[in-house]
């Protein structure tokens, strides 16, 4: 079995991701391919798009979420993403048990002998109006039937998981800032979500093992897992392995991929990067290993942006008064400061919509 190192590993990373080239694909287009972005932050898929998209304008984003093409949602891991309408109704139901868990996770005492199904009920009640509602006005509307649990468990509880809710705009449109206000899936896209297979069978996890693999392979089980946070998937992994091409890691993990998937040569030269917080090219494998070095793991969780450089974790960056401040992590070579330089510039004017293209680079640590 062929074993691919951490360089092949991330040149095909970067492939998937859009990161190797800029990309001539839709706005659209690109979150489906991306499987969604995490976008907890709100301005943060703006960033992540535009180092991925050649000529990428952020009015057009922002028009997909108004126009109620692409949502932000609870989904994977029980963030919130931002994936297309698509998506969110095909993939919704398969989500269902993963966030109750991980809801329960959190808040199981405090929700100690509140019914789900009774609370969902009570939660669709107050919604049926169809006027959207922040957390805690959806919470207090049901708090007095469970007045032991609290409001923010409750509220937690329905609009993470036991109700299939977006967030709705102004929240995450470019340069606004607006509060949370949830309405249910079915009302704000006029479709309900697609009801799990009769049969048993699970025809929406071997597509998540598709598009995942089309996204972020080669990669493990174990990374599939880390990037939707669904233990269930092994049957799904079964049933299309036919369909699939199996490599190593320098671990011995079994790899699979798409067999036309783009594996590019490991000396591919790969451009300086900028990415956002909480970006999935680098939180979508449990063995991160092949884009950012294990003692920086910690940047991957804590929402510092990164930069890429030669394909890897490199640097982190701020912006302070529409100058893009980058702190080295290693050592920059001149070529580096002076790639590192020229693409900071391009972030500070697409971020002061190009009133500044200052940036600073800090010392390289000793």
């Amino acid at each position: 079995m062929t074993v691919l190192d951490a360089r092949a590993l991330n040149r095909a990373t970067l492939a998937r991701q859009l990161l190797l080239e800029r990309a001539g694909l839709s706005v659209l287009d690109a979150v489906a391919h991306l499987c969604g972005l995490q976008a907890q932050e709100p301005q943060e898929p703006f960033l992540g798009l535009w180092s991925r998209l050649r000529a990428f304008d952020p009015a057009e984003l922002s028009d997909l979420l108004t126009g109620r093409q692409v949502v932000r949602t609870h989904l994977m891991r029980r963030t919130v993403h931002l994936v297309t309408g698509d998506d969110v109704v095909a993939w919704r139901a398969r989500h269902d048990g993963m966030l109750r868990q991980r809801v329960l996770g959190v808040y199981r005492r405090e929700l100690h002998g509140v019914d789900p199904g009774e609370l969902a009920a009570a939660g669709r009640e107050v919604l049926a109006d169809g006027e959207p509602r922040s957390m805690r006005e959806l919470a207090r509307a049901v708090a007095d039937r469970w007045p032991a649990a609290g409001p923010r468990p409750l509220g937690e509880m329905l609009v993470a998981a036991l109700l299939p809710t977006v967030q709705l705009p102004p929240r995450g449109l470019w340069r606004t800032k607006a509060g949370v206000r949830y309405a249910l899936i079915s009302s704000w896209l006029g479709r309900d979500i697609d009801p799990p297979a009769p049969d048993g069978s699970d025809p929406v996890g071997q597509a998540l093992v598709r598009r995942y693999l089309t996204a972020y392979g080669p990669a493990a089980s174990a990374d599939l897992r880390a990037w939707c946070g669904l233990a269930g998937l092994p049957g799904a992994v079964s049933a299309v392995r036919g369909e699939l091409v199996a490599f190593r890691d320098e671990r011995g993990r079994e790899l699979l991929d798409l067999p036309d998937a783009p594996r590019p040569d490991p000396d591919t030269p790969a451009p300086v990067r900028f990415l956002p917080a909480f970006d999935n090219a680098i939180l979508g494998y449990h063995d991160r290993s092949r884009i950012i070095d294990d003692d920086h793991r910690p940047l991957s969780v804590a929402g510092e942006r990164v930069v890429l450089v030669d394909g890897r974790v490199a640097a982190t960056w701020t912006v302070e008064a529409d100058t893009v401040l980058v702190t080295p992590l290693r050592r920059f070579s001149r070529t580096d400061r002076t790639s590192v330089a020229e693409e900071g510039r391009a972030m500070a004017s697409f971020l002061s919509g190009d009133g500044s293209d200052r940036v600073r680079i800090e010392a390289s640590p000793v």
